[in-house]
């Protein structure tokens, strides 16, 4: 066995493997809790469920599983409803899946990857898993530093990872500099623009993203429906790009890499606006309320556009010990190089008062 371990790349065994959110049925073993009584705020997704359009479809789609999946259909339905070809589209079982595929394309020993600290661990995960070189750049109030991603870029670099929002922070870039710094880079370095919680920027703050494809050779724009859509135990999300680099990622893509389950209720969510509007309204209404109460408490939170909110928290560690023991979830940001500061999922408004008040224990160190 240790022969077989030290003859395994070296660049793959010097990845730490992702954490995931403290599973509701492990915290439940861990201290005895029953697992109805835990509140799981940890892993972003949308305490609404999924839409009961998607469900439907889903549950329509279980007398077909003998046959291997036809992702035709839900290609179709993303290209309507962004205006693009099939094409330019790609699927993936969720959208780290898709981020694999484009580090597998571009990135190898020899080439590195740049991004932003506090963003998103896949970034790294994807990289280092290629042998490619990681350059992490420092972030600016917990975001993304434009001006120096783009500095750090390299003659070697293929790859520029981005989140906007970002996460675990939440912080937004505004479009116009975005777009400024998208110009700027050149042609042969990909830019994936992760948006999983685009969904939830105020209407005031949107552009739509998908248009600068068309201007934008170089750029990968990757969505999911793990978020507000609430299908993120079903797996599916896609990427939006050129017809060429669309045509390299499905080159190294596994076939059938998105079940039919998932498939069916993606066409549907696509088709369900007035879930989606209803999940944006109570995230929104349920966000000031947790700013408010941090507020109160004389806790600091960084603002946010996604679905979560990330607060700074006295011996943030214990405070989520002590959560936890109560049968509350939330993450703990140490693996993000944020030790004092937890993330909060937005949860529904019973969920968040349970929060607030085995929280404001925490604090009293009861």
């Amino acid at each position: 066995m240790e022969l077989a371990y030290s003859e395994a790349l070296p660049y793959v065994r010097s990845i730490s493997p992702y954490q995931p959110g403290k599973p509701i049925t492990e915290l439940a073993r861990e201290f005895g809790l029953a697992v109805g009584s835990i509140v799981k705020l940890a892993s972003n997704e949308n305490p609404l469920g999924m839409s009961p359009k998607a469900r439907g479809a889903m549950l329509a789609e279980i007398d077909g599983l003998a046959r291997y999946p036809d992702d035709y259909e839900l290609k179709r339905s993303v290209a309507e409803h962004h205006d693009l070809g099939m094409e330019r589209i790609v699927l993936g079982n969720g959208s780290n899946d898709l981020l694999e595929l484009i580090a597998r394309v571009y990135l190898a020993s020899g080439r590195s990857a740049v991004f932003s600290r506090h963003a998103f661990a896949v970034y790294a995960l994807a990289t280092q898993a290629t042998g490619a070189e990681c350059i992490e750049v420092a972030a600016h109030e917990f975001g993304h530093d434009l001006d120096a991603m783009l500095a750090a870029v390299r003659a070697d670099t293929r790859v520029v990872w981005i989140a906007n929002p970002n996460n675990p922070t939440g912080t937004f870039l505004p479009y116009a500099e975005l777009k400024s710094a998208l110009r700027r880079l050149p042609e042969q370095v990909i830019v994936v623009l992760d948006e999983a919680y685009n969904a939830y920027i105020p209407p005031n703050e949107q552009a739509d993203t998908v248009q600068w494809l068309h201007e934008l050779p170089n750029l990968v724009i990757t969505r999911t429906f793990s978020k507000v859509y609430g299908m993120a135990g079903l797996r599916i999300g896609y990427a939006l790009t050129s017809a060429a680099i669309a045509d390299l990622m499905n080159r190294v893509r596994q076939p059938f890499n998105c079940n039919n389950l998932a498939l069916a209720a993606a066409i549907a969510a696509l088709d369900d606006q007035a879930f989606v509007e209803r999940s944006v309204a109570l995230n929104a209404q349920e966000m000031t309320r947790l700013c408010t109460a941090f507020g109160r408490l004389g806790l600091d939170s960084i603002p946010s556009r996604g679905n979560f909110i990330t607060v700074r928290v006295p011996k943030a560690a214990a405070v989520n010990l002590a959560l936890l023991k109560q049968g509350v979830i939330v993450r703990p940001l140490a693996g993000y190089g944020m030790p004092d500061h937890l993330r909060v999922t937005i949860g529904l408004a019973e969920e968040n008062t349970r929060f607030l008040a085995a929280l404001e224990t925490a604090l009293r160190g009861r």
